[in-house]
């Protein structure tokens, strides 16, 4: 017995309402206390965020599962310690942003056979750590900027997305932290115990 055409459209329709959704993906926290701590030669340090997120598209910094501004208040807290008995120092994260560029894909037929890269994400960081004598007036500093780019094809799930975004914040929070340790050592070894 054949079941007339919109029987058949009417049980499609509802098979694919019950499919049940990707499980959301637990990604692991971005931590830096495994590469140990650098001892400043102050008694207090300041952790501050001038970055003010737009919240609003072309940034998307907002819905990364790690923030940029967030992995790089996660990295002072882990790599930068107070461990002497005076002065203090404070370090100001004046860029953690992410923009999100939308790329032309291949429309009708061709692009129906074809994968594109739909969208470029395009993140840059930047912080200053600066040693403050009394009164507050800077002894020194040390600044880092990373920039990092990453494309992304057309059609990926949100877990898929998500995994890139982590990945793009690991990344540029790899470079961050070889740059920042490198201009520390460099402009503030004098303040280092």
């Amino acid at each position: 017995m054949t079941r007339p055409l919109p029987f058949i459209v009417f049980v499609s329709f509802l098979l694919a309402a019950c499919e049940t959704p990707a499980p959301a993906q637990k990604l692991p926290d971005l931590t830096f206390t495994h590469l140990g701590g650098l001892n400043l030669n102050v008694a207090t340090l300041e952790v501050v965020s001038d970055y003010h997120a737009p919240l609003k598209k072309p940034n998307v910094e907002h819905l990364f599962p790690t923030p940029p501004e967030q992995a790089l208040k996660r990295w002072a807290q882990d790599r930068l310690k107070a461990a002497g008995k005076r002065g203090s120092a404070r370090f100001v994260i004046t860029r953690a942003a992410v923009t999100e560029t939308l790329l032309k894909t291949k429309t009708g037929i061709r692009g129906a056979f074809t994968t594109d890269q739909a969208e470029r994400y395009d993140a840059v960081i930047e912080a200053t750590l600066e040693i403050l004598g009394p009164g507050g007036i800077r002894k020194g500093f040390a600044s880092t900027r990373v920039t990092r780019s990453r494309t992304v094809e057309e059609g990926i799930s949100l877990n898929v997305r998500e995994k890139i975004w982590f990945d793009l914040t690991e990344a540029l929070m790899k470079d961050f932290n070889a740059e920042m340790e490198n201009n520390i050592r460099r402009h503030l070894g004098g303040h280092l115990l």
